[in-house]
């Protein structure tokens, strides 16, 4: 028999859970919703990221991303997710397996939020040069920068060539990795070591 895609979350997922997965109080006058499930919470998000129409044309990084089949079953996602180290962390899809558009057990691990945001690569923002390669100056030198651990972004110097200011940055932002690496000592050891060979 074919899906009601109509009770389906976001066309795909199916939410087989068998308790109240939000909470809601009357505040001010104004029925307000106090608590949600965190492990629905983050199982939407993983969806919207997908299968979101409205998502995807706001973050259109995101275009052609999936969920794998067992994760599109509620109670199969919150099964790994309560195996994980996942309180105050952020799930990361492609750590592990660069460049992957796949969200799966394989693939998926939840990451502190520095980790996070050192991954970050802000395409959208970096226009048409390479990783690490800002501009190309009035000279036609390229300006290779790279973010430090606390956000601020260093200078590595003025390049000929587009490819050299890129291995400038890539041969930093490898040292700022190991470096990360060795602060999440205790730390899940796929992250520490995806962290030391991601940017060789």
């Amino acid at each position: 028999m074919a899906r009601d895609k109509s009770r389906l979350v976001y066309g795909v997922g199916i939410n087989d859970a068998n308790y109240k997965l939000t909470k809601y109080e009357k505040i001010d006058d104004k029925i307000r919703q106090v608590w949600i499930c965190p492990f629905y919470q983050r199982w939407r998000h993983v969806l919207e990221r997908c299968y979101s129409e409205a998502f995807m044309k706001k973050n259109p990084t995101y275009a052609g991303c999936t969920v794998c089949e067992e994760w599109l079953v509620f109670s199969n996602f919150r099964s790994w997710m309560e195996e994980q180290d996942w309180e105050g962390n952020h799930l990361d899809k492609d750590l592990l397996v660069a460049g992957t558009k796949r969200y799966s057990p394989e693939t998926c691990v939840f990451v502190p939020m520095a980790v996070n945001s050192f991954l970050t690569d802000r395409a959208r923002f970096r226009g048409k040069y390479m990783l690490g390669v800002t501009y190309k100056d009035e000279q036609g030198k390229y300006i290779s920068q790279c973010c430090n651990l606390t956000g601020y972004a260093e200078f590595l110097g003025r390049f000929d060539t587009e490819i050299e200011a890129h291995l400038a940055w890539k041969a930093k932002k490898h040292e700022h990795a190991c470096t990360l690496a060795d602060r999440l000592d205790g730390y899940d050891p796929r992250i520490t070591q995806a962290l030391r060979t991601r940017y060789l």
